[in-house]
């Protein structure tokens, strides 16, 4: 059984020297401007290729994150971020928007591709979607429990990869949309403000009072003692979050993951002082969630922290000697020669100057010990040869360790030397605006079926109905034609079996098609009519061109995109426009969330399924349980049903969720007629886009 890999966090050059002189097998680090997190110390083509020859002399792999979602006007530049990546030799690109993935397939197709957690891949259809995409790993989403981790680990034919340390965000990774509508930053292009770490209380509280309670905020995961179930399950490689954080936490993290991978016993607590929120939590893998997950980081443990840290540098003081090399020492009455290989047959040789002397005893053993000292170093002395041409001969002690010193730097000189991924010359489409109607098409999105008020159904109404597939079986016949169904964008547990149960019941009766939300249900509803939802986080051309080649006969822009790059969103099929369209109604789905802030005042068993949560600045953000996820929602609906035609789309869909009949109904009205809004509204980001 292969040993599950140790894959440790880089944001800056320090922590790369912390991860991997502490002993980590891989390392993973951002290509600064297309990697989630922005804050970090990222690497451009330069010192990318500085860190590649030192992780690679050392036999450490280099994963490289390129997962953020991408405009149109950034494409150019992707393209060459994907070729500097190429050129630096690094083992792999972790990816999140399909354009990076298709412009690294196209420019280096050799170059291995991860599926980033970003891309919120949490079962066996979602991994195997991937396999045929051709990707060599997916990054497994953060709420998985161990048997559906093995689940989908055995079935999917590809490596997988999962986070055992570190920070948990509340949200589902790439289905989170807070930071970006509430202050501009977006999670999904790096720029997360973290304001679920903020006060959320789900207590209930009157108006106009303020919450104070964390009820977004989750501890720090740490599963390592569990390395050994992972490794048997199957799992390739065990992930530590934290390229925010210091090169102290790394290297403690690592160095626990070493002791758990071993089986040995490790410092829960030192682990704990280097970084927690009041301790961690082991309930997603563990399938025990409840309200022991959350916690908030506290002054005492910041204080821990301040004082544990100097200890923690020892730990990756000294290099770690880590690859194996044979030696042989050649002596003879002209000179000494001693040449090292490394275990990919490379070799570093060195000639001595000094004159051998007749010696009295056999050297052997003495000169063994002196060449076998390679502390300070990577490497470690495995078999040791000695030859004697005429001896035995004498060496001073200081001529052998100034050979073996040669001998290893040009070995390790060896080792650096980058191994370029082959690269096509590849011409990226010119940028072109997408003609659109004057007046485009409005669709209309509804929770539930008891939701959907007549003015939906007038013949002058909304010219398709999107309710989600659970509520199939309640659309009257006569109006399956001008229906979608949505597809779940999460399917935890038992609900990916029962999405497949449901599409294969419903195929033959007469919907108009179905409508993604994760790349699973491109494999889920293959050769089926499909759309494309919010969960599929479309942003640019490329990506647009992906799924319309994937079939998806229209496709929804992801909110986040300003107008302005929007109108570049222009997809094709059979020489025909792909509709493309946007929101332009609704609560925005802030967070989707398999943990539930509710839990933290009461247990599933005494709850209505709906709650409220109350931030500092005393406004209540709707809470709606179901399917075994909860949505958090912006309690200020987006409008821009008085602009008709200033988005550049081919159909605007309005998005009703927490909405009772009535409601929907006058928004529908005002949307028809091109009314303002009655009400508190906000045009979101189509004007200001997000960082």
């Amino acid at each position: 059984m292969a040993r599950i890999e140790i894959l440790a966090p880089v944001g800056s050059e320090e922590m790369l020297r912390a991860a991997v002189y502490s002993g980590a097998d891989a390392v993973y680090l951002g290509f600064a401007g297309f990697n989630a997190r922005s804050g970090a110390g990222n690497f451009d083509a330069a010192s990318l290729c500085e860190a590649v020859r030192f992780c690679h002399a050392r036999g450490v792999r280099v994963h490289v994150a390129m997962n953020t979602t991408v405009y149109a006007g950034e494409l150019d530049n992707l393209a060459g971020a994907v070729r500097a990546v190429a050129a630096s030799g690094a083992d792999a690109v972790i990816c999140q928007d399909m354009a990076v993935a298709e412009l690294c397939r196209r420019i280096a197709p050799d170059l291995p591709r991860h599926a980033s957690t970003q891309m919120s891949v949490h079962t066996l259809e979602g991994a195997l979607k991937m396999a045929e995409l051709g990707f060599s790993r997916v990054i497994l989403a953060r709420e998985l429990s161990l048997p559906e981790m093995e689940k989908i680990t055995r079935g999917c034919g590809i490596e997988t990869e999962c986070f055992v340390h570190g920070a948990l965000c509340m949200s589902m990774s790439g289905q989170c949309y807070m930071s970006a509508f509430l202050g501009g930053r977006s999670g999904n292009r790096g720029s997360c403000a973290g304001p679920c770490r903020l006060p959320f209380d789900a207590n209930p509280l009157p108006e106009g009072r303020p919450g104070r309670a964390h009820h977004l905020s989750l501890k720090d995961n740490s599963v390592i003692d569990q390395l050994d179930k992972l490794e048997a399950a199957g799992v390739a490689s065990a992930k530590i979050e934290g390229r925010l954080r210091t090169p102290e936490y790394v290297a403690a993290a690592v160095n626990a993951c070493l002791a758990g991978r071993d089986g040995l016993a490790y410092d829960r607590e030192v682990l704990q002082n280097a970084f927690s929120r009041s301790g961690f939590t082991s309930g997603y893998l563990d399938g025990k969630i409840d309200g022991t997950m959350f916690g908030t980081r506290s002054e005492a443990d910041a204080e821990q922290t301040r004082r544990t840290l100097p200890a923690l540098r020892e730990l990756y003081r000294r290099e770690r000697p880590r690859v194996p090399v044979q030696m042989k020492l050649e002596v003879s009455p002209d000179g000494e020669k001693l040449t090292v290989t490394d275990p990919e047959g490379n070799r570093g040789i060195a000639y001595g100057e000094a004159e051998p002397q007749p010696a009295r005893t056999d050297p052997a053993d003495a000169l063994r010990r002196s060449l076998s000292k390679t502390g300070g170093t990577p490497f470690e002395a495995g078999e040791i040869q000695i030859e004697m041409d005429g001896g035995p001969w004498y060496l001073p002690g200081s001529a052998v360790n100034e050979l073996r010193r040669a001998a290893l730097d040009s070995l390790l000189q060896k080792r650096e030397a980058l191994r370029p991924w082959p690269v096509e010359a590849v011409a990226l489409p010119p940028l072109t605006r997408r003609n659109v109607p004057a007046r485009p098409q409005l669709w209309a999105r509804f929770e539930k079926w008891e939701q959907v008020p007549q003015r939906a159904l007038d013949s002058d109404g909304p010219v398709r109905l999107i309710l989600p597939i659970a509520e199939a079986g309640r659309v009257p016949e006569e109006l399956r034609g001008k229906t979608i169904l949505e597809l779940p964008r999460a399917m935890f547990g038992a609900m990916e079996t029962d999405t497949l149960r449901r599409v294969a019941e419903v195929r033959e009766m007469g919907f108009a098609g179905f409508e993604a939300n994760n790349i699973a249900h491109l494999r889920i509803c293959q050769g089926l009519p499909l759309t494309g939802g919010i969960g599929l986080n479309l942003t640019n051309p490329l990506a647009a061109q992906f799924y319309a080649d994937q079939g998806l006969s229209a496709m929804l822009v992801l909110p986040e995109v300003k107008d302005s790059e929007m109108a570049f969103i222009a997809p094709t099929h059979g020489g025909k426009p792909v509709p493309t369209g946007a929101l332009i109604y609704g609560h925005m789905p802030l967070m989707l969330t398999r943990a539930c802030p509710l839990q933290n005042i009461h247990d599933c068993a005494h709850c209505s399924r709906e709650g409220v949560l109350t931030d500092r600045k005393a406004k209540k953000f709707p809470v709606r349980c179901g399917g075994g996820v909860r949505t958090v929602y912006n309690p200020v609906p987006l409008y821009m049903g008085d602009k008709p035609g200033l988005l550049p789309v081919d159909y605007g869909v309005a998005y009703f969720t927490i909405e009772s009949r009535e409601e929907a109904g006058a928004v529908l009205d005002q949307i028809l007629q091109a009314a303002p809004f009655d009400g508190e509204f906000t045009r979101g980001l189509y004007f200001k886009g997000t960082n």
